[in-house]
């Protein structure tokens, strides 16, 4: 045997040692790599040879821990999600008023997608197919009620409290939130060169933050409240 085939034979055992010593620490690195992949390609796009090769492991490894391409991109599509909710659910909101527990989740829903817009272009890439692939993960259904029971919950102490209006919709301000959250990196390239990169900017992405939260704030607030009648109230 050549020195270089007792090379690659020493490398593949290697690689086969790897799998079986850290199984989980494989599968997540094959995620990231493909969430970028996913989020540069598309479904259809994306090569299970171009991810093996930007990971750890091998083609015929992300084939026995996810088994097809489609089963990939459903399992990067649960971890997209898997990560941003988790990060909701780590804020501690239930010791702040409604108000500031509201300002909070919509800074961070902005941050965060600002922060990943891999993130976003999954997303875009699975309303591309209808969302026929999010629609078969029992996981995202439950990822995504608890978000909106985050919001319920401040939602509840506000109205108890009389600072937010009786009738204030926890999904429609999940909407709102997301909404602009969303268009700040979905169209970032086209915006920009149609109308400049003035929003960009460090100070424009703050104001736009800034002016998230007060709009966001503002559907919530009860106008009969004291609170309620100034813009300053979304600033507590």
């Amino acid at each position: 045997m050549s020195d270089e085939m007792m090379l690659n034979e020493k490398a593949a055992a290697g690689g086969r040692s790897g799998w079986k010593q850290d199984p989980a620490g494989v599968q997540k690195n094959i995620l990231a790599v493909a969430m970028t992949e996913f989020a540069a390609n598309g479904l259809s796009g994306a090569r299970i040879d171009e991810i093996a090769a930007k990971t750890h492991t091998s083609k015929r490894m992300i084939y026995y821990y996810f088994g097809d391409k489609e089963r990939l991109y459903g399992r990067v599509l649960e971890e997209a999600y898997r990560q941003v909710r988790t990060g909701e659910q780590e804020l501690e909101l239930d010791h702040l008023s409604p108000v500031e527990a509201l300002k909070q989740l919509a800074e961070f829903t902005f941050d965060h997608h600002s922060r990943h817009p891999d993130f976003i272009r999954i997303v875009m890439i699975e309303n591309i197919h209808h969302g026929v692939y999010l629609e078969q993960s029992e996981l995202i259904r439950l990822l995504n009620a608890g978000a909106i029971q985050k919001l319920e919950a401040i939602c509840r102490r506000g109205r108890a409290d009389g600072l937010f209006r009786e009738d204030v919709s926890p999904l429609e301000l999940h909407w709102h939130i997301s909404a602009s959250s969303f268009f700040n990196v979905s169209n970032q390239a086209t915006f920009s060169r149609i109308f400049g990169s003035t929003l960009y900017t460090v100070d424009g992405q703050r104001s736009l933050r800034d002016h998230l939260v007060e709009m966001v704030v503002g559907l919530a607030l009860n106008p009969e409240h004291p609170k309620g009648r100034t813009r300053g109230a979304a600033r507590p």
